[in-house]
This record gives C-alpha cells, structure tokens and sequence, in this order.
C-alpha cells in the first residue's frame, strides 16, 4: 500500500497539514489551524500544522502523533493500516472516519 495512506486509509496528500508541509504553506497552516480548532473545540496553533504522513518517517502533527487512536492501535497492534485487522469491518473507532470519508475504507479495502 502507498505510503501516502494513513493507518485509517486516509490519503494524506489530499489533507491539508501534509499539503502545508510540503509546501511550506504558512497561509495554508494558518487557515487548517482555524479548521482543526473548531472542529475539534481546542486551540490548534498553525505551528502544530506540520505533517510528513502518518505512515512515514518524519515529523507529524500532535494529534497524529500523540492523540490518534486509530494510529495508536495499529502500531500497538504491529500492523501497517487498518486493512490488517480482522476488526475492521465491526471497528467503532475508524468507522467515525469512513463515515465521513467514504474514500478511505475503499483506500483501505483495495489494499486486500
């Protein structure tokens, strides 16, 4: 599977802390920093915008790194993504998700 695919099946070059990452978009990470902290009800700061994938090497956003526990579960679990697990299709946890983004279970079922 690329590795461009996060744990939950997300494709991480179409979210916008990666985007800002690699451009190096200061207006970008500002503007998901706005988002993020209103989706989520907390202070998001655009410092805390900077993410190289969740899969890869490299630097993540806090919440990627430290909050995800979809991310958390995998690793715990030694898997690569989510499309390891014989939970997945009853999983609460990454089904909020692919609630909302459809496109990362098909992510996530075409790498089987």
């Amino acid at each position: 599977m690329k590795k461009e695919i996060g744990c939950c099946g997300i494709d991480c070059k179409a979210c916008d802390a990666y985007l800002a990452t690699l451009r190096n978009d200061d207006s970008l990470r500002a503007q998901t920093a706005r988002l993020w902290s209103k989706l989520n009800n907390t202070s998001i700061t655009p410092e805390m915008i900077n993410c190289t994938g969740c899969r890869t090497e490299g630097v993540k956003t806090f919440f990627c790194s430290h909050l995800c526990q979809i991310r958390q579960c995998v690793k715990n679990k030694g898997f690569e993504t989510c499309a390891d697990c014989a939970e997945l299709n009853g999983c609460k946890t990454v089904a909020v998700v692919h609630q909302n983004n459809p496109e990362a279970l098909k992510n996530l079922k075409g790498a089987k």
